[in-house]
């Protein structure tokens, strides 16, 4: 796993697929600022309850959840495939005095330390599906006995069809998948479908409902 703290950059060594790095690096270079900045509310509202501990922001983008947990107490590590995001995001959390722990790579090539992580966080992620459903795995190896894994998507995206885009939700991992691998070292906290509390402007603005998947590892 490759570390930095917000007083530098994010590292070079990019582990991943090169082309979904190209692919995010060229969504992100297409606007000065594709996410609204702020936290995102279903995050904000499920960890309410939790006590700071190690948190795992998968897919950070420009690092608004990032910045959010660090400035709440938590250890934040925020891993993202776009280079250019993450430089972003770093320069987000160096503006505001904090350290954030930046991996540029796929969750699934990160080589993140396993049950090591109090809350993991995957806020609306593109994680591709696998034969061996390796991503969903990913998600949960991370989480440590007692630890929370929170899940939120975009609420009737799995059920799209192909569009002409390339968008073909058959190709991407989904909360029901997650909860499909659990067995009875998991417990489901919350498993809903709520109204989203979206931040005004950036991408996905008009969405309207999450769904929102909260289990917590027991053991």
């Amino acid at each position: 796993m490759t570390d930095n703290i917000a007083a530098g950059s994010p590292a070079d060594g990019y582990l991943g697929d090169p082309a979904v790095r190209a692919e995010w690096d060229d969504r992100y270079a297409d606007r000065q600022q594709l996410w609204s900045g702020r936290p995102n509310g279903a995050l904000v509202a499920e960890v309410a309850s939790l006590t700071p501990g190690r948190v795992l922001d998968v897919g950070c983008g420009e690092g608004a959840d990032a910045v959010w947990l660090a400035r709440g107490g938590w250890d934040v590590t925020a891993l993202e495939v776009s280079g250019v995001a993450l430089e972003r995001a770093a320069g987000h959390a160096r503006d505001a005095g904090l350290t954030v722990h930046w991996v540029h790579a796929t969750l699934t090539e990160a080589g993140l330390p396993p049950a090591s992580f109090d809350l993991v966080s995957a806020q609306y992620p593109a994680l591709l599906r696998t034969p061996d459903a390796a991503a969903e795995r990913a998600l949960l190896a991370a989480v440590a006995p007692g630890g929370v894994l929170l899940l939120v998507h975009h609420a009737g995206m799995d059920t799209h069809q192909p569009d002409d885009g390339g968008f073909d939700p058959a190709d991407y991992v989904w909360p029901s998948m997650v909860a499909d691998l659990l067995d009875d070292d998991w417990e489901i906290e919350v498993d809903e479908q709520r109204p989203r509390v979206a931040p005004d402007g950036g991408a996905g603005a008009h969405h309207t409902d999450d769904l929102v998947l909260r289990m917590r590892r027991l053991r």
